[in-house]
């Protein structure tokens, strides 16, 4: 692996840094250590795959880290792209957007909170990159991201580069149906429902009311578990509000502890390790199974 990562460093618009501390790379800010490469554009990032899958190299795409778990020692190299972004495309509304999957969601928020855009206060809010999102199909109460995708451009594990058309099957809750083991997300075209400066209020209130009942100035890898959809039933479970049921807000282990705030997020109070996240994890799922009968899946990576 050590070969091919050195390979990579003569490629133009690619930056491999070996043995980084990752840290800050994670939202939930757990000690951490590995490769991380950088990639700066399409060209490098199709070098990049390609000469990584050639030498048998696996690797993580690494966004901003708001729902991943890192290991204390990475046994696989992270890419993280880092495009060049025209921020004038923002100066005006559009009628649609092409943009890298490396710009922020809080960016693309400011957009649509000073112009109204409606359908992109879905994402309100949340921490992420677009790619990240996207590649989770992330959301909140008012709706899911993938219902204003329209187009997603992907490099492939063997430097290909592929574009796909979204469809009403292309996504389910937190979930993509299109990037294969190895692709990632570098483009992503967005439209929206037109402009209503109502959007902009309600984004607002959104944001307020995220502040008062989530820890947004905490350590955390944002929410833990799914919410659980019983089709059966026409029911929706949510864990957070399950654990708060069970009176689990507040509990510690270490330094980790549930959020008094909201019981679906778990906050990192000091030098909480991998183990101990997975541990609390663990312990959480058991009781829910126990207590309630649902399997909750994680909606954190790990």
């Amino acid at each position: 692996m050590r070969e091919a990562l050195n390979d990579l460093n003569s490629v133009p618009g690619v930056l491999v840094e070996l043995n980084k501390d990752l840290k800050k790379f994670s939202t939930m800010r757990l000690d951490a250590v590995g490769d991380l490469i950088t990639v700066k554009n399409v060209e490098a990032l199709k070098a990049v795959t390609k000469t990584l899958t050639t030498n048998n190299v696996e690797y993580r795409v690494l966004g901003w880290g708001a729902n991943m778990l890192l290991p204390a020692t990475a046994t696989k190299p992270y890419l993280q792209l880092d495009f060049d972004f025209e921020r004038s495309v923002l100066d005006n509304p559009q009628d649609e957007y092409i943009l890298p999957a490396s710009v922020s969601l809080a960016t693309l928020t400011s957009h649509a909170n000073k112009f109204g855009l409606k359908g992109w206060e879905v994402f309100t809010g949340i921490p992420a990159s677009l790619g990240g999102a996207i590649f989770m199909n992330a959301g909140t109460n008012l709706g899911e991201i993938g219902s204003i995708v329209k187009e997603v451009w992907l490099i492939t594990k063997n430097g290909e580069e592929k574009l796909i058309k979204i469809d009403g099957k292309s996504f389910s809750y937190r979930h993509n149906h299109f990037v294969q083991q190895g692709d990632v997300i570098y483009q992503a075209r967005l439209v929206h429902s037109g402009l209503d400066p109502a959007i902009s209020k309600k984004i607002r209130e959104y944001l307020e009311m995220r502040t008062r009942t989530q820890p947004l100035k905490e350590w955390t890898c944002g929410c833990v578990f799914q919410n659980h959809h019983d089709l059966d039933r026409g029911v929706t479970c949510r864990a957070g509000q399950f654990i708060d049921i069970m009176g689990l807000k507040g509990f510690t282990y270490k330094n980790l502890r549930i959020s008094p705030k909201h019981a679906n997020f778990m906050e990192n109070s000091g030098e909480s390790s991998y183990e101990d996240v997975l541990t609390m994890i663990g312990l959480l799922q058991k009781e829910l199974k126990l207590q309630t009968g649902v399997s909750f899946a994680t909606e954190v990576e790990y």
